[in-house]
Parts: structure tokens; sequence; C-alpha cells
């Protein structure tokens, strides 16, 4: 769960969603050692992008009951502002804050090589880049998971029924198509929501060649 606010002082805002907000362990907060940098206008913008950010990457369901509307910036605020943004947004990875991160648009130059998973009748692609391993729209998942899912791999299990509640996840034609490109932590949680079971994504991963996405690392790795 993610709650994206602005607040002026931020402490008791903080201390309101302590006493009324159960579900967070922690909070990142930004600010400007610069007097005058940051004003109200300047922090709404802010609220209101990150808060679009997060609903476009549906990484982590929002609190926010409503997305406010951007507030009316000059050209040159706005310029300044998403500059700010985008160092925010470059900082949040680090802190271990991916909620706001969309898979890019295509494969990078450096991205890897486009894979194949397959199983159950469906069939998903993806490739290696530096967000994880990203899964292409128009993917497909299996409907169901094996039992021992829910058991034995909750984490999995969990993450795959967020993706179908968000609609990451959408159904058709009794399977399961992946609505948009979605970047994983790593091929396994990846071949683990396409195939509704525990997975190994280097040896599910398959090149158009047939060699397995291990295969293809060792022989990197030996060049």
């Amino acid at each position: 769960m993610l709650y994206v606010g602005e607040g002026d002082p931020i402490r008791p805002r903080l201390e309101s969603h302590y006493a009324q907000k159960d579900f967070w362990t922690r909070a990142v907060g930004f600010t400007t050692t610069t007097a005058g940098q940051l004003n109200k206008a300047h922090a709404q913008f802010l609220e209101s992008r990150l808060m679009a950010l997060a609903r476009a990457a549906k990484r982590l369901p929002l609190d926010n009951a409503n997305q406010p509307a951007e507030p009316s910036l000059s050209e040159a605020d706005r310029a300044d502002m998403e500059v700010f943004l985008g160092h925010m947004l470059g900082m949040l990875p680090v802190l271990g804050m991916r909620a706001f991160e969309q898979a890019p648009k295509a494969p990078a130059a450096k991205a890897g090589p486009v894979l194949t998973c397959k199983g159950k009748g469906v069939q998903a692609t993806g490739y290696e880049a530096s967000q994880g391993f990203v899964v292409r729209a128009g993917s497909q998942a299996v409907a169901d998971t094996v039992p021992s899912m829910a058991l034995h791999v909750r984490g999995m299990f969990d993450l795959r029924q967020e993706l179908i509640g968000n609609g990451v996840l959408g159904l058709q034609g009794g399977i399961y198509q992946f609505t948009q490109d979605y970047s994983f932590s790593s091929p396994s949680t990846a071949a683990a929501v396409v195939l509704g079971r525990s997975a190994n994504g280097r040896i599910e991963w398959k090149a158009a060649d047939g060699r397995t996405l291990k295969e293809l690392q060792e022989a990197e790795a030996a060049q």
C-alpha cells in the first residue's frame, strides 16, 4: 500500500498518518535546502505527478482516494519541478522504493534479447533490462495457479493476485493477458506469475534458438 502526500510542515502529517493509517512502516520525504524553491503549488504539482505515475505503474495499491488536479504553474516553474521530480525518481529506487517505475516502452539498446516462456497453453515474451525482467504487453498467463503456490510461494501468489486486482493481468478468453509491459524483480518471479507455479526463470525463459536464459548468461560470462 502506498500513500502520496504533501505537507508544510511535514511532521504533523506524519503524526496524523501514524495515528490513522496502520499499513505503513516507513516514510520517504523530500524537501529543499534552498529557501523559497518549493512553495505550496510546487508541492501539489509533485504530489499530483507522483500519484499519476504510481497509478500508471500499478506496482502498489494507492491509499489516496482521489487524483488531485495539477496546479497552474508558470512554464519556468513547471520546468523546474520536472527537474526536481526527475531527481526524486532517480533517488527513490536507491531507497528501495520502486512504486513509480514503469517498464520501458521498448527494449533498450542494452537490454537482453527477447525471450519466451511457454506452459499450459500460454505464451509470454520478455527481456532483461536495468529495471529487472520485463514481461511485454500481450503476454499470456495461466488462469489458475497450482494449489501449492498459495502455500509455499505466498509472495509470488500474492503478487499475481495483486496484478489481477489492479488490471495488469486481464482475463481474456479463459486466460490472463498482460495489459501493459511490466517489470519484475527477477525472471523467476516473472515466470511464476505466467505459469502459476514456482519456476526457475533462468530455465523457463528461452531465446528463439532454444537456449535458456541460463545458457545465454553463461555464454556471455565466458566471453
